[in-house]
């Protein structure tokens, strides 16, 4: 019978560095699942509307980009090994969602913003903290953030066009998988956090819309 094999801290440091280039270098992330969109025609659209888009698109790219580093940051302080598998395989799933920004704003003529390093290593820290306080608080602060992301996602898709379905399919599929990653985070014991700390959590999801909308 095969032993797992045990990484050292070392080993886990270079995986994490690793993974963070995937994240951050355009066109590095590659989906384990086809882009919902893939099959759908690109409709024509005024230049301003093709901008929103893109604008809401890049948040989106964003909102995945923290996704990565808060997971990550969080495997990589985790203290039981099965609720660091689950965030590595969450982060596997979030890549996806990622790809599928980064094609989605490709095709409308635009790119990712210039602040996802920035974002990246906050939210990695965020993460890495919540894993060294204690698993219970670090899959909460999952749970947090993907209600957090599901509310953006609404806005969002109410305020698409219903012609462009290629952007709707991305961000439905997006949306019912926030919803199960939060719901497995709280399944697995994860801490609900009090009022204050979700409007702090909110406040600076607002920075990082406002910051990312245009650049």
């Amino acid at each position: 019978m095969n032993t797992p094999r045990r990484y050292s801290l070392l080993d886990r440091l270079l995986v994490q560095a690793d993974q963070s280039l995937r994240t951050l270098v355009p066109g590095a992330a590659q989906p384990n699942r086809p882009s919902p969109a893939q099959h759908l025609a690109n409709v024509p659209m005024h230049d301003d509307e093709r901008k929103h888009i893109a604008g809401l698109m890049r948040i989106n790219h964003t909102g995945e980009v923290c996704a990565q580093a808060l997971y990550q940051g969080q495997a990589l302080t985790a203290k039981l090994p099965d609720v660091r598998a689950s965030m590595e395989h969450a982060a596997a799933e979030e890549i996806d969602h990622l790809a599928w920004c980064e094609q989605r704003l490709g095709e409308l003529n635009s790119h990712p913003s210039v602040f996802n390093p920035l974002f990246y290593g906050l939210s990695f820290g965020m993460g890495a903290v919540a894993g060294l306080i204690s698993d219970k608080v670090s899959l909460g602060f999952v749970a947090a953030t993907e209600h957090l992301v599901e509310r953006h996602l609404d806005d969002h898709l109410m305020q698409l066009p219903q012609e462009d379905i290629k952007s709707r399919a991305i961000l439905e599929q997006m949306r019912e998988d926030e919803i199960e990653h939060g719901a497995q985070a709280l399944d697995a014991g994860g801490l609900i956090f009090p009022a204050p700390i979700k409007a702090a959590m909110t406040l600076m999801s607002r920075v990082m819309t406002l910051a990312t909308y245009k650049i």
